[in-house]
C-alpha cells in the first residue's frame, strides 16, 4: 500500500518539473535502500511476536517488538543524520545537473526528518501480523496512505500552494500519524489474544 501511494504522489508533483521528479525518483531510491535495514528489523519483530505467542509468553512477544522498534530508531535516526547532513554529495551520485540535486536533496531532508515515525510505522504493524492480527496494519495503512496521504499531499500542493513542500510534509504527517496510531493500539495489548 505504502509503495503504491509513492506513485501517487509522484503525479501531484508532476506539474512541478522536471528537475522537481528527477529529484524525487533519485530520492526515493535512496530512502528505499536506506529503510531496507529497519524492513529487515520489522520482520523479524513479527517473527519474534509470533514464537513468542506460540510458546504463551505474551510479555516476551511485546518486551521484543519495543526492542526491536528502538534499534530501528537508532538505526534510521543515523541514516536520517546522514541524509540530512549529506543529502546534495548523495544525489551527486545520481545526477551532475544543479536543480536536480537540489529538489532531490529538499526531498530527501524533508523525508528524514520522519524517519522516528517510519520506525515505529514499519515494526509495530509487522508486529500485529506476527501475532495473526491482519486486520489492523491494513486499516493503519489504508487509512494513513489512501485516505489521509494522498489528500493531504494534494491539497498542501495545490490549494496551499507549497508545491512539492506539501507533498513531502504529507508523507512525514501521515507516517507520524501511522506511527502514533500503531503505538497507540499496540499499548492495548488485544492483539495478544488473536484467535488465528
Amino acid at each position: 500500500i505504502a509503495s503504491a501511494s509513492w506513485i501517487f504522489l509522484m503525479r501531484i508533483m508532476a506539474d512541478y518539473g522536471t528537475a522537481v521528479i528527477d529529484g524525487y525518483t533519485a530520492s526515493i531510491r535512496v530512502i528505499i535502500f536506506a529503510i531496507l535495514p529497519a524492513w529487515g528489523m520489522s520482520n523479524a519483530a513479527a517473527t519474534l511476536v509470533g514464537q513468542n505467542l506460540g510458546a504463551k509468553q505474551p510479555e516476551r512477544a511485546e518486551a521484543s517488538t519495543w526492542i526491536t522498534a528502538k534499534y530501528a530508531l537508532f538505526f534510521l535516526l543515523t541514516v536520517a543524520i546522514v541524509m540530512f547532513v549529506f543529502a546534495p554529495e548523495i544525489l551527486a551520485i545520481f545526477s551532475d545537473d544543479p536543480q536536480t540535486i537540489r529538489a532531490g536533496s529538499l526531498c530527501l531532508r524533508c523525508i528524514a526528518t520522519g524517519y522516528p515515525g517510519f520506525a515505529y510505522g514499519m515494526v509495530l504493524p509487522n508486529a500485529f501480523n506476527g501475532a495473526g492480527d491482519t486486520r489492523t496494519p491494513t486499516i493503519l495503512n489504508f487509512v494513513c496512505f489512501w485516505v489521509l496521504q494522498i489528500p493531504l499531499a494534494w491539497g498542501l500542493a495545490t490549494v496551499l500552494h507549497l508545491e512539492e513542500l506539501g507533498v513531502y510534509a504529507a508523507v512525514v504527517f501521515s507516517q507520524t500519524v501511522l506511527a502514533v496510531a500503531a503505538i497507540f493500539l499496540f499499548r492495548r495489548g488485544t492483539w495478544k489474544t488473536v484467535q488465528v
